[in-house]
């Protein structure tokens, strides 16, 4: 396994040096999921929700969080960001092989730069489930964000990563 690149040789937490890295083009996805009751999800879907359009508000803040990463994880690098797209699907009764209903976040970044861009496609779909719930707690408290994870990362010293199944 290799050694933790954010802790120096005293064990002290640090951010990396990136400055003798080139710039490569590079590319994250990340995906999300929140489930909720299926009359929950009639809401969102059908425009009924009383805060207005859900999965728009998901995806503006979907896009704000990618850019607001580095303000929120302590040793990220600040990046400028080239590409934030966030992808919101209704995922109905029957679609998932575990019964639940609820949304399906998608998240894409991409940046040309020294160092990846996976925190901030993972915060991006964090972000959007979180705003989905502000936005639907009033009527379903029960709502539960869960596998948040990396599908894919692309360039670097390292290349090409993808979930395997």
């Amino acid at each position: 396994m290799s050694e933790l690149t954010h802790i120096d040789e005293n064990g002290d937490v640090r951010m990396v040096d990136v400055s003798q890295k080139a710039d490569t083009e590079r590319v994250a996805v990340a995906e999300g999921f929140i489930s909720m009751k299926p009359e929950t999800l009639a809401l969102i879907v059908e425009g009924r929700a009383a805060k207005g359009d859900v999965l728009a508000c998901a995806r503006v803040a979907g896009v704000m969080a990618a850019k607001k990463t580095s303000d929120l994880i302590p040793m990220c690098h600040p990046l400028n960001i080239t590409k934030a797209k966030v992808e919101c699907a209704p995922v109905r009764e029957g679609e998932r092989a575990d019964g639940r209903v609820g949304i399906h976040v998608t998240c894409t970044c991409g940046v040309t730069g020294k160092t990846g861009i996976e925190m901030e496609a993972l915060t991006a779909a964090s972000v959007a489930c979180l705003t989905v719930y502000d936005m639907c707690k009033a009527v379903d408290r029960g709502m539960e964000i869960s596998d948040v994870r990396l599908l894919k990362k692309d360039g670097g010293k390292t290349g090409l990563w993808l979930r395997e199944e």
